[in-house]
């Protein structure tokens, strides 16, 4: 007989990771060995678990998705992991599979669906929601410079300019800079609207 299919699911949401704890537990050939709250600690249970599939939320305390497939991809990488969104953004795609994701779908996907993308992900395959699939094939490209971007995210938070500048190791004059003509190419009219429309397309 097969041996089940180890399962690890992360969610902030109590209610929505125990509902499928509980959709997943009736598939005879699947198992939830772990779970939890945040990115960190989906990343800790992984590495004590060794689960064969993690199925990950996208927006999670701590550390999200992207960043728990990123270090699952390094530290575990036999763990195929999949992504839930409940905020299926087209750009998340192209970040969620360079991030190293085998799976990316809708949380409002019907209830056998995750099972069968489990069991593809599990056997080598991949999955990604195709009105996802089809949406990010209109992402427009960013059109922020590495550097640009980079000074946008270090400021994401409203850190001053002196912060950014030191994080960033450039003069306070050039992170100036850097944000003004990111605010300036974005259309926006602030760095917190930079950051909004970078974030929705994707480029953050």
């Amino acid at each position: 007989m097969t041996s089940a299919i180890r399962v690890l699911l992360a969610d902030d949401e109590d209610l929505i990771r125990a509902a499928l704890a509980a959709l997943l537990d009736l598939e005879p050939d699947l198992t939830v060995v772990a779970q939890a709250a945040d990115g960190r600690t989906a990343v800790d249970s992984a590495l004590a678990h060794r689960p064969d599939v993690a199925v990950v939320d996208l927006e999670m305390p701590g550390l999200d998705g992207f960043g728990v497939t990123t270090e699952l991809a390094r530290l575990l990488p036999d763990c195929a992991v999949v992504i839930l969104t409940g905020h299926g953004r087209p750009a998340h795609l192209p970040r969620a599979l360079t991030a190293g994701a085998r799976g990316f779908l809708p949380k409002g996907s019907p209830a056998g669906a995750l099972a069968d993308v489990i069991r593809r992900v599990h056997a080598g395959g991949r999955y990604v929601d195709p009105a996802l699939a089809a949406d990010a094939l209109s992402i427009p490209p960013c059109p922020l410079t590495p550097r640009e971007l980079e000074t946008l995210r270090l400021a994401e938070y409203g850190a001053p300019v002196a912060v950014v500048a030191r994080r960033a190791h450039l003069s306070t004059g050039t992170v100036r800079n850097y944000l003004a003509s990111a605010v300036q190419k974005l259309g926006a009219d602030s760095r917190a609207e930079a950051v909004r429309i970078a974030r929705d397309n994707g480029w953050l």
